[in-house]
């Protein structure tokens, strides 16, 4: 049984802990408000320029001028994911949704023979990959000094994919990241960006275009994957928030719940202890 001092320590202890987690709580949720809005603004800019490359792609699909970034290489043997997670943790199974995907996309490459290679986004996700795939790590994005995900960045980690991509380094990347629903909802989801996919209800051969098909789509695709790119880095920074917001939440109520229990205890403890020195002092005059 601790002590009544041990009870008053802990005490303290959880109530300092739970003025932390309300913080980072209250943190959390004006950085979600600003971070929501930038995911869902750039949602409609996202789609619609999907559904004018569809447009394009369809159009030129078949061609054997079609751009490599359409076309691919004509192999699917390596395979580059591009895994998107935090800087920092406190922020429950974010990181770790989407790590279980991409490690069980790997597992599954690995297991149909496919070269698998891994491009890391966030330290978070660095750390658990890295105990079962370091020898598929191929590079590393360090974000911790990003204060706020501006398109600039998403242009470099494109950058660094098309590099990859046209060296001959990959024939597919897929990016994986947290789609933002609400704040206790993130959709893990892998997505594809090279060989770039439409889906079949955005391609459209209504217009003739000038220049060809071809040419707009060899200036168009590189900002396609950079858009992708960028959509996907404000929706694992709204999903990141949303789910930070949820975790210090229920750390605050549970620390909520450990005082109340450990105030009870040290409550039952001291009135024993009282009701024991009583005892003795009544038994001490009853002896005279």
């Amino acid at each position: 049984m601790p002590s009544l001092k041990d009870l008053k320590n802990k005490i303290a202890s959880v109530k300092n802990t739970r003025k932390i987690t309300k913080a980072m709580q209250m943190v959390s949720a004006a950085k979600l408000r600003r971070a929501q809005e930038a995911a869902e603004a750039a949602r409609p800019y996202a789609e619609r320029m999907n559904a004018v490359m569809g447009g394009l792609a369809g159009a030129a699909s078949g061609s054997a001028s079609a751009p490599r970034l359409l076309a691919g290489t004509g192999s699917d043997q390596v395979h580059l994911l591009v895994v998107m997670t935090s800087e920092r943790g406190l922020c429950g199974g974010f990181n770790s949704t989407i790590v279980r995907l991409a490690r069980a996309k790997a597992n599954e490459l690995i297991a149909a023979g496919k070269t698998v290679k891994i491009l890391t986004v966030g330290k978070k996700g660095r750390e658990q990959l890295r105990r079962d795939f370091a020898a598929n790590m191929v590079g590393h994005v360090d974000m911790s000094e990003v204060k706020r995900v501006g398109y600039v960045n998403a242009q470099a980690i494109a950058r660094d994919v098309l590099a990859r991509f046209e060296a001959g380094e990959c024939d597919v990347v897929t990016i994986f990241y947290n789609r933002f629903q609400s704040v206790i909802s993130q959709i893990p989801t892998a997505q594809q960006v090279i060989p770039a996919k439409f889906e079949s209800g955005a391609v459209s051969a209504l217009y003739d275009y000038e220049p060809s098909e071809e040419a707009i789509l060899a200036d168009l695709l590189p900002r396609g994957v950079a858009t992708q790119i960028f959509t996907a880095l404000l929706e694992n920074g709204a999903s990141e928030q949303g789910a930070r917001m949820s975790a210090m939440d229920n750390a605050t109520r549970n620390a909520g719940e450990m005082i109340t229990k450990y105030t009870t205890i040290y409550n039952r403890s001291r009135q024993a202890a009282i009701t024991k020195e009583l005892i003795e002092i009544i038994s001490g005059a009853e002896a005279l």
